[in-house]
Order: structure tokens, then C-alpha cells, then sequence
């Protein structure tokens, strides 16, 4: 596990997962033989939670069809809003920009590990090693240059600012997140190529030190964060495709992501 010292600021900004995935049907088998394409994008608005206060977007109607003849909005925007790429500069120095990232690393096969039933319970939780054992045992190994994401069910509160960050009385942060094990367990026995999530962060909430941000990209892999409608989705099988803005430069960004199958 990395041990440096992050801040938020100084930056832009276990088996129980088997006994859940045996309780009711999944997404995995009511969807066996059947083709499909899903959405996995929160719509770009300004009432999205941000993971500050203040870090919301602007936006104003630029020119319109009364007065110009066509209509245009600006927006004043960070990277790091709504759904969005984390690439590997965002946390590393000298990192890959939104740019140098190749179609061929943001098509992947797609993988999902549900860890709803904890998370409901325990907002502090993380994806574990024993989680992707769990998942492998019941579904099939994880695939080389796959990207592995969450599904914990807090896409259903990103109406709720508060709900969505998890905020506490002093302003702490609660929503799950993927642990620096599992990250590095997945990377060294896997070979994966992404990870993605359905809250604000690959590291969970009351994380200081971003330890998991801090292996991926250190390994040249990227993230994805603030998934929807992941609940919709087989949690194998399925194909992620994530449509990132390639900003000069760019320490990651908006996407428009989607899972075939």
C-alpha cells in the first residue's frame, strides 16, 4: 500500500457479497441469452453533488435563437464533476493525460462486484479481497484489462446532496469505496484496466491519504466515478465503454459511459 500523505484539498480535488448475490436474482441471470445497452451516465447538471461544496458547475445561456439566430449555453466546469474519468495524472506526476489514454483502454470488459446489502448497512465499506474471491467463486475470473466496478446502490441518492456525500455533522465523508488491498490485489493477480464506482470516489469517503487513487494511477490505470444504473447491468458478460472528453491535458473528465452486452 502506498503511504504518502494526500489531502483533499491539496488536490484538485467480504464473503458477504456471495450471500447477497444468492438472496435474490441478478442483473447477470435475468439478463442469460439476451442482448442489451444501458446508460451509465448522470445527466451534467448544476444541482449534482460535488465533492466539495463550491465545486458545482455554472452554467448561462450563451447565445439564443431569439437573439443570435442559435442556441448555446458556457458552462464553467472541473474535470472531476458527474460522471467522469480519473486519469492516471490526476494523482500521479507525469502520469497519462485525458488525451493519451487509447480507445482500446476505455472499451473493457465489464465487470461488477455488489456489495449493496453492507454498503446500506455500513455507508464505511470497501470492496475487499474476500469480495472478488466471492465474486469469482460464483460467477468466473476476472478478466485481464477489465474494468471492475462497485455497485453499492448510492446512484439513488444523487438527488440528495447530503445523502450522496454522506455528510456528518462536522463535514466528514461516508460512501463506500474500493480498499488499497483489493486495488493491488487486482492489479498484481488480474491485470485490470480500470476501476469505477457509484459514489464520489474509488477510495471510500472517509479516506485522507487516497491510498487507492494513489496505487492505480501509480500503476497507469485510470478510474470512473459517479456511475448510474448499475443495478440495471449483468455483473459479467457485459461490455464498458467510456466515452471520455480528451481535454488537452486533461487530469481526467466528463464521460459518457455505457455497457453492451
Amino acid at each position: 500500500m502506498c503511504t504518502h500523505t494526500v489531502t483533499r484539498r491539496s488536490l484538485l480535488f467480504g464473503a458477504s457479497a456471495g450471500a447477497v448475490a444468492l438472496a435474490a436474482p441478478t442483473p447477470a441471470m435475468a439478463s442469460a441469452g439476451r442482448s442489451g445497452l444501458q446508460d451509465l451516465t448522470h445527466p451534467v447538471t448544476t444541482a449534482f453533488p460535488a465533492f466539495e461544496p463550491g465545486e458545482e458547475p455554472v452554467r448561462r445561456t450563451a447565445t439564443s435563437i431569439e437573439a443570435d439566430g442559435y442556441y448555446m449555453q458556457e458552462w464553467r466546469i472541473l474535470e472531476h464533476f458527474g460522471t467522469h474519468v480519473d486519469a492516471p495524472a490526476h494523482f500521479t506526476a507525469g502520469g497519462r493525460t485525458s488525451e493519451e489514454l487509447s480507445l482500446a483502454e476505455l472499451i473493457t470488459p465489464l465487470v461488477i462486484v455488489d456489495i449493496s446489502a453492507r454498503a446500506a448497512r455500513e455507508p464505511d465499506t470497501t470492496v475487499s479481497v474476500a469480495d472478488l474471491v466471492a465474486y469469482e467463486r460464483r460467477y468466473d475470473r476476472i478478466p485481464r484489462d477489465a474494468a471492475v466496478v462497485m455497485f453499492s446502490g448510492w446512484a439513488r441518492k444523487s438527488g440528495d446532496v447530503r445523502a450522496y456525500r454522506g455528510s456528518d455533522a462536522a463535514g466528514g465523508l461516508h460512501f463506500p469505496g474500493f480498499s488499497a488491498a483489493a486495488c493491488e490485489w487486482l492489479l498484481d493477480k488480474r491485470r485490470i484496466r480500470s476501476l469505477g464506482v457509484d459514489t464520489l470516489s474509488i477510495d471510500p469517503g472517509v479516506s485522507e491519504t487516497f491510498d487507492t487513487h494513489l496505487i492505480l494511477t501509480g500503476a497507469d490505470r485510470y478510474g470512473v466515478e459517479n456511475i448510474a444504473n448499475l443495478d440495471r447491468v449483468p455483473r459479467r458478460g457485459a461490455t464498458l465503454t467510456v466515452g471520455l472528453i480528451p481535454y488537452q491535458d486533461g487530469s481526467g473528465g466528463q464521460a459518457r459511459v455505457f455497457a453492451t452486452w
